[in-house]
């Protein structure tokens, strides 16, 4: 089946779960996504556990109906089968199947069972697919689903409608696809519930935007490197950044304080390979209780690779004096923490102590990729300017890239990236503004600008091989930028272009004299439009 195909398919069992939702008065609500997500990701596991028995047993691969045979089996021989397994694969039991339940569709109270099967496969998977808060407390993989119908008449129904919709759709033929594949499929599932940011990350940023910055950061040959981003949201970042080193040569860490991001970002690993990861997702508030900390739990851990996306601006003034006054990690918030708005406390820039707190965790030889309001890289203020200088003055800047305006549908602020890469001195960062590329595309009621892969080229060809292209990059040096007050504004930085011809003395004489004859008429019309003036005051001061 062509890839085009089956994500169409894939996106019709999506929407055919949404009408479910619908049907049963589900529609926009609040519990819709995790019916979505917790079915959809069921069904994921399901046969992608039929898929690697089939692979363990060659006999299996003869069997029309997979389940069928795997019930049949001994209890002894299932158990060997479960033993065989690899261990990112989810184990299931002869009765939490898909087809055993769609067998059992019509016995009375449907629904219990339904919930039991899916309450059942979280406890039996709880030590390898639970995401975990700060207090240690486990987030399983799925709870029961029919409590969010009302009508106790309406639970089995809309439980059968769900079951049934799964069994006539097979994930089998596309386990071997890649990350852009699972990545749309990903971004498609949860596009209808990105409608609010939860409180430190949006749900997804723009892929074009997650491209360049891995692809920028990554260097060849890594293996057993450690990821972070301590605002993930639903991963998009961090995944990119995963899949350029391949999933297999590193570990992701995260922390984000919103439960729907954590969920989001728990089935984007699971597609894309990276179940050994889910251990270290953590829901939580990165700037009060960041969890991620060494085995003596003295310091904050140290990362080979951090990326973020991290909120621009909020109300944390309940938090202020305590960061203020950390004595936890003395040298985390270097710069300061901002102060409390006398009117619009939301306005706060805690988008400033995800930047210290992110250059506080890259270790020695670490790069990172930060998005920030455009605004940062000239802002004057104290705590802004403070960590541009400490940036330039260490020689960790590798470059910025202003992008255009909308790159992000959801919020009309500019933004830029900040490139860091403390593994050399960088003398010479490549300032860039990609502000007029892409194209302006509507999205729902949104407008957004979409870079193509053309344009990503351009970014990343002018930071890795520092071209310099007028209009658009530049490289400065460390010096230079000091110079003009840490300014990291590309335009800021461009060589001023003065257009001239070259003329005969002849030709410079004429010229001149047509503008002084020009100046001469000049003067004489305001002196005639002077004294007419004045003889109307005058006429006006007798009346």
């Amino acid at each position: 089946m062509a890839d085009k195909d089956f994500k169409e398919k894939t996106k019709s069992m999506i929407d055919d779960l949404k009408t479910i939702c619908a049907k049963y008065g589900l529609g926009n609500a609040g519990s819709e996504y995790k019916i979505i997500t917790e079915a959809f990701l069921y069904k994921f596991l399901n046969d992608k556990f039929i898929h690697e028995v089939k692979k363990i047993d060659n006999k299996l691969t003869k069997e029309e109906k997979v389940e069928d045979a795997l019930e049949k089996l001994s209890s002894n021989d299932y158990e060997l089968l479960l033993a065989k397994l690899d261990s990112e694969v989810a184990k299931l039991n002869k009765e939490h199947f898909i087809g055993y339940l769609f067998n059992r569709q019509n016995e009375e109270n449907f629904h219990e069972l339904f919930d039991e099967t899916l309450e059942n496969i979280a406890n039996l998977n709880i030590d390898l697919f639970s995401v975990q808060t700060i207090s240690k407390e486990k987030i399983k993989l799925f709870e029961g689903l029919s409590k969010y119908i009302i009508e106790e008449n309406d639970k089995s129904e809309f439980c059968r409608a769900i079951i049934n919709k799964l069994a006539g759709f097979s994930f089998d033929s596309i386990f071997n696809q890649s990350y852009d594949f699972f990545s749309s499929i990903f971004e498609y599932l949860i596009k209808d519930y990105n409608k609010d940011s939860g409180k430190y990350a949006e749900y997804y940023t723009p892929h074009s935007v997650a491209h360049i910055m891995s692809r920028i950061l990554v260097s060849s040959g890594d293996k057993n490197v450690r990821l972070y981003d301590p605002s993930a949201g639903s991963g998009t970042l961090v995944l990119s950044l995963a899949h350029k080193i391949g999933e297999d040569k590193c570990s992701i860490y995260t922390q984000d304080i919103s439960q729907k991001s954590n969920e989001f970002l728990r089935l984007n690993l699971v597609l894309n390979k990276l179940v050994h990861s889910l251990n270290h997702v953590i829901k939580g508030d990165t700037l009060m209780k960041p969890e991620h900390r060494t085995e003596d739990k003295k310091d904050l851990a140290k990362f080979d690779y951090i990326v973020s996306n991290p909120p621009f601006k909020m109300d944390f003034s309940d938090d202020r004096d305590f960061l203020a006054n950390d004595k936890r990690y003395p040298d985390r918030f270097f710069a300061g923490v901002p102060t409390v708005p006398k009117k619009k406390k939301e306005s706060m820039a805690i988008y400033q102590l995800f930047i210290q707190h992110i250059l506080y965790s890259l270790n020695d030889n670490g790069r990172a990729a930060i998005v920030v309001p455009t605004g940062f890289c000239t802002e004057k203020a104290k705590i802004a300017s403070t960590i541009r200088k400490t940036i330039v003055d260490n020689g960790w800047l590798k470059a910025v890239v202003q992008m255009p305006p909308n790159i992000f549908a959801t919020t009309g602020t500019n933004v830029s990236v900040l490139f860091i890469d403390k593994s050399i001195k960088n003398e010479y960062p490549i300032l860039i503004n990609a502000s007029k590329l892409g194209e302006k595309i509507k999205d729902g009621k949104n407008k957004k600008t979409v870079l193509s892969s053309k344009d990503e080229d351009k970014i990343i060809n002018s930071i890795t091989n520092k071209v310099e292209i007028e209009d658009f990059s530049v490289s400065v040096s460390n010096e230079k930028i000091k110079e003009k007050n840490y300014s990291l504004g590309a335009g800021q930085h461009f060589d001023i272009k003065i257009k001239y011809t070259n003329i005969t003395k002849e030709e410079f004489n004429n010229k001149m004299s047509v503008f002084k004859n020009n100046l001469n008429s000049f003067f004489k019309e305001s002196k005639d439009l002077e004294r007419e003036i004045m003889a109307n005051m005058e006429k006006l001061e007798y009346e």
